[in-house]
């Protein structure tokens, strides 16, 4: 749905929609360049002799810029961790954060600006560490009692020895174009990738083939990104909703399952920081809309101080299709005689 009159344009930079079109003449035109940046990559991994933490490390990562749902993976995959009694820590680069690490995110005093959106999330459910440098973030949350480390991202980074990685797809948009950044929104060669990975969640129905592309050579689970316990509430409601995400249609779309009638919608970065002013904007829009104004959860650790009390929060979940699948995939992470640990 196009963005609404009366609420404030869009701001930073977004994905360009030709990385979605096979065969666009500018795809072609950076095609050397992204042959360039595959090769830097591979070289760069090549070269590195990745550290092996004391503690097994799950990676939650993907082949593409852009929200294919790592972080809702992630925190369910640490959640079935912690399930089993241990002690399941975060790491993450906090990315849009200016702290460098390693640092345990407070989730009482740290923001957005000092950590990143999706640190804060995470550190709303397990301890969560925030380091650019993977190997030192690791360190710490082992020195801290870390018993499974589960990184939010990071699959192409080599300064850590991922015990299991997951690559997460999107099923409604799968690799793009196939080419990488900048013809493309690859982060790396799918096949690449595919070789140093251990299974697929695949979040959401296939709809470009993705299972058939992959065949059998990776475990593949299948899952959906599920609206929270209070979701229920919004059956009915009139909403004018607001996302600055990878992907702010599915969130729209999210509301529309639910029941909502989504009346109006604006795209925003992502990882945007909203000043008063946006709000300020969207609330008086909302409300000659006869509206309530909903956003995501981790838009909402971006909003200025004060904010919340003026916009509805929707959380989200992923659940796997088949959990006993999952957790088949997921022992493989199992630390060795912990004990306590069933």
């Amino acid at each position: 749905m196009a963005a609404s009159p009366g609420i404030p344009p869009r701001t930073g930079v977004r994905a360009p929609e030709f990385w979605q079109r096979r065969g666009s003449a500018l795809s072609r035109l950076l095609q050397p360049a992204g042959m360039a940046y595959a090769a830097a990559g591979a070289l760069r991994r090549a070269l590195t002799r990745p550290f092996h933490a004391s503690a097994p490390v799950v990676c939650v990562g993907n082949l593409v810029a852009g929200g294919a749902g790592k972080t809702p993976t992630a925190i369910t995959v640490a959640r079935w961790y912690a399930g089993r009694g241990l002690a399941a820590h975060f790491l993450t680069r906090g990315y849009g954060g200016r702290i460098a690490g390693p640092y345990r995110v407070d989730p009482a005093k740290d923001t957005a600006d000092s950590v990143g959106d999706e640190a804060l999330l995470l550190a709303a459910r397990s301890p969560t560490w925030v380091a650019r440098d993977r190997a030192a973030g690791a360190r710490a949350a082992c020195a801290a009692g870390a018993q499974v480390l589960v990184m939010d991202d990071g699959f192409q980074n080599p300064g850590l020895a991922k015990t299991l990685a997951l690559l997460v797809i999107d099923g409604a948009h799968g690799f793009g174009n196939g080419l990488v950044i900048p013809a493309g929104p690859l982060r790396e060669p799918v096949q690449a990738g595919l070789k140093r990975a251990h299974a697929v969640v695949l979040v959401g129905d296939d709809m470009l083939g993705v299972r058939a592309a992959l065949g059998d050579r990776l475990p593949v689970l299948t899952a959906r990104i599920v609206p929270g316990p209070d979701a229920e509430r919004y059956k009915g409601e009139r909403v004018a909703a607001f996302a600055g995400i990878g992907r702010p249609a599915k969130f729209y779309d999210t509301l529309r399952a639910l029941g909502a009638q989504v009346v109006a919608t604006r795209d925003f970065a992502d990882h945007y920081r909203y000043q008063p002013e946006d709000v300020m904007a969207m609330v008086e829009h909302a409300a000659k809309r006869d509206a309530v104004l909903i956003t995501t959860a981790k838009d909402a650790v971006r909003l200025p101080p004060g904010a919340l009390n003026m916009v509805h929060v929707l959380g989200i979940e992923l659940a796997f299709d088949d959990p006993q699948l999952a957790g088949a995939v997921l022992a493989h992470a199992m630390p060795k005689a912990v004990p306590g640990v069933r």
